[in-house]
């Protein structure tokens, strides 16, 4: 394990450390996704809840995925940034936003899901295995 990742909210009110690499990172051009970012896609990294930390309170909002997933997802309610996601059903995943980490060059998307809803400007790397939807489990 390399340096735990950090990170937070635009205005400090939300800080979290995660003591363990992530279990997978991707970029998701689902419209739930594109509304909450405000852009073409969210990027996100997959933890072990254990190895995590979180101070402050966030506010949280639940949304209902297309499979019927329960997405209940954690912002700033000073500033207003997304900072995680958590799955009511898969309490034992952390999912924090690319953008909320100290330092975002240590994202290194795996794959682009939900590709299906995604718009030509979006320019996300060709390279990337793209799934139309949510990938096979």
């Amino acid at each position: 394990m390399n340096e735990p990742y950090t990170g937070g909210c635009a205005c400090g009110a939300i800080r979290y450390k995660i003591s363990a690499e992530p279990m997978a990172m991707n970029d998701c051009q689902c419209r739930q996704c594109q509304r909450e970012s405000g852009t073409g896609h969210l990027s996100h990294l997959f933890f072990p809840r254990s190895a995590v930390s979180v101070q402050g309170e966030a506010t949280h909002w639940d949304l209902v995925g297309d499979n019927g997933t329960v997405k209940t997802r954690g912002f700033c309610a000073t500033c207003g940034s997304p900072v995680y996601m958590i799955f009511r059903d898969i309490p034992d995943v952390f999912v924090a936003r690319a953008g909320s980490l100290d330092d975002p060059s240590r994202y290194k998307p795996q794959n682009v899901i939900w590709s299906a809803a995604g718009h030509a400007w979006d320019h996300l790397d060709p390279a990337l295995p793209k799934f139309e939807r949510m990938p096979p489990a």
